[in-house]
């Protein structure tokens, strides 16, 4: 253990030089460490968390009941169509209150046909039931029910994600909690309504067909249609409502890019999109079959714009034009981009955490951090001399490292984080502690210097790696089954076991063994 190699040495010299340079530009302005040369590895900040630069903190609930309350419309929709396609009579079609889609059918003699016509169609995810009297039932399985709302959350905490934080750099914390709430955390954050504002729009875009046979207001609207009101109903230039298609011709599912630009002829300001590859051809045929026909964009069942199909529009590029700013066409192509939520969401609880409050806390962490490490300093170099300051110059590469390591992964640092490196200055030395402590020992076992420091670490090396493997395991579950501070606490404990490990069995042996070869001591200052 006394013996250390030359590739281990300059891996230590490595990893030191590495953990400073991802460091460094932590002890600079963020202006300041944008600027720094782009050959060095990073010049990241770690990311301070919500308790720490302040910001917003949300609780939204997820209203799961419209997805299937909508997948219940659709599936009447298909029922109907194909109940009719093969010329089935029926009564009384549409959702009961326990959920199921219901019919009866008129001859029960059918019902046979009926299971054959609608196999393709209900798949494995809805049960069909048919009664002698011909009283029919849909009815979703346990199994989709639980498909669909894992897939709800899932999909809506990743729009969140994306809509707040589309380049991935500050910081958003978006995660589920419980059954149907999520909760949001945005460091920095100014105006927590407008956060808001951003995430709760459901941002749904559908393209209809409009039925220009039929004015809003002045009869009765023609079945397989409905009256949608303009996004802008003041606006001189379109009308106050339009009557579409229920049928949804194309939907934003095959957007895959919108960007906010300008008009070519008025200059004003628009929204291009660009579909994929099927989504282009639908809307091809769409306006190949429209020609001279207007067609209505609906976002959240309003009509921002009535366009009329002039010649047909192929490439899957289209714009959408309206009363928008800048900043208004700019917020709707983030949401477009970012997608529809499945589902509207209610905001539970708001809370707004000051820059100031956050100052106090990083002050108080720094202080404590700098306390912590002055008292372990002034202990181990009174209990063991020379050895203990050695130990000490470790713990110093030690948070070094634990900074880089924040720095490198882009861990967000919060206020628990802090506790755990303040956690670590005081763990960081176990190791050193026992090594010295065995050393003595061997020491009064009448062991010479090198013999004493050989032993030392053989004997305590497997009472280190127990010890650190037991905490990391608590840290690890705390992370695993934990959330929010709970998972930055274990973070930082977790990468603070790790860095110390190395400093103690590596950084420390070092040192020793650097002094031992100079000195040649007959005694050990321990």
């Amino acid at each position: 253990m006394v013996r250390i190699s030359r590739w281990q040495v300059v891996i230590v010299v490595c990893i030191f030089v590495l953990g400073v340079l991802y460091a460094f530009p932590n002890v600079l302005s963020r202006s300041a460490s944008e600027a720094l040369p782009s050959w060095l590895p990073s010049n990241q900040q770690m990311n301070l968390g919500l308790d720490l630069q302040g910001g917003c903190y949300l609780l939204t609930s997820v209203a799961i009941d419209e997805v299937f309350a909508e997948q219940r419309e659709n599936m009447v929709a298909a029922v109907r169509s194909e109940l009719r396609q093969e010329r089935l009579g029926y009564t009384n079609l549409g959702v009961d209150e326990a959920g199921d889609v219901v019919f009866t059918l008129r001859d029960p003699g059918s019902a046979q046909r009926v299971r054959d016509g609608l196999r393709d169609l209900i798949g494995l995810d809805w049960q069909l039931s048919i009664d002698s009297d011909g009283e029919s039932s849909l009815s979703q399985t346990d199994q989709a029910i639980r498909l669909s709302e894992e897939t709800v959350m899932l999909q809506t905490v990743e729009i969140m994600r994306r809509r707040l934080d589309p380049e991935g750099t500050r910081g958003v914390v978006v995660q589920r909690q419980g059954e149907d709430r999520v909760v949001i955390q945005i460091p920095g954050a100014q105006d927590c309504e407008a956060e808001k504002s951003l995430i709760g729009q459901t941002a749904k875009l559908t393209f209809h067909m409009v039925n220009t046979d039929v004015v809003p207001g002045t009869g009765a609207v023609p079945p397989g249609f409905q009256v949608v009101p303009a996004a802008d109903p003041d606006d001189p230039m379109s009308a106050s409502a339009y009557v579409l298609e229920r049928r949804v011709r194309l939907s934003g599912e095959r957007l895959t890019d919108a960007q906010q630009s300008f008009n070519q002829i008025s200059g004003l300001p628009v929204v291009t999109f660009a579909f994929d590859t099927r989504g282009g051809q639908i809307f091809a045929d769409l306006t190949r079959q429209n020609v001279n026909r207007p067609f209505a964009i609906v976002l959240d069942d309003e009509v921002i714009s009535a366009p009329v199909i002039r010649e047909p529009i192929l490439g899957g590029r289209g714009e959408i034009s309206g009363s928008f700013t800048i900043e208004e066409a700019q917020r709707l192509a983030l949401l477009l981009r970012a997608g529809a939520l499945p589902a509207s969401i209610t905001f539970l609880e708001e809370r707004s955490v000051g820059a100031s409050l956050g100052q106090d806390s990083i002050e108080a962490g720094e202080f404590a951090s700098v306390l912590g490490l002055a008292l372990v300093v002034v202990f181990m170099v009174t209990i063991y001399g020379l050895f203990g300051a050695m130990a000490c110059v470790a713990l110093l590469f030690n948070l070094i490292l634990v900074a880089a390591a924040l720095t490198g992964l882009q861990a967000t640092l919060t206020l628990p984080g802090i506790a755990g490196i303040v956690l670590t200055i005081g763990m960081a030395v176990d190791a050193n502690v026992l090594i010295f402590e065995r050393i003595r020992e061997e020491i009064r076992n009448g062991r010479g210097p090198v013999s004493a420091i050989d032993a030392g670490y053989k004997q305590a090396l497997s009472t280190i790696i127990d010890a650190n493997l037991t905490t990391f395991i608590a840290a690890a579950l705390l992370y695993f089954f934990g959330s929010g501070p709970i998972k930055g606490f274990a973070v930082t404990l977790s990468i603070g076991l790790i860095t110390s490990l190395f400093s103690a069995l590596m950084v420390t042996r070092l040192l020793m063994v650097l002094w031992l070869r100079q000195r040649r001591p007959q005694s050990l200052p321990v």
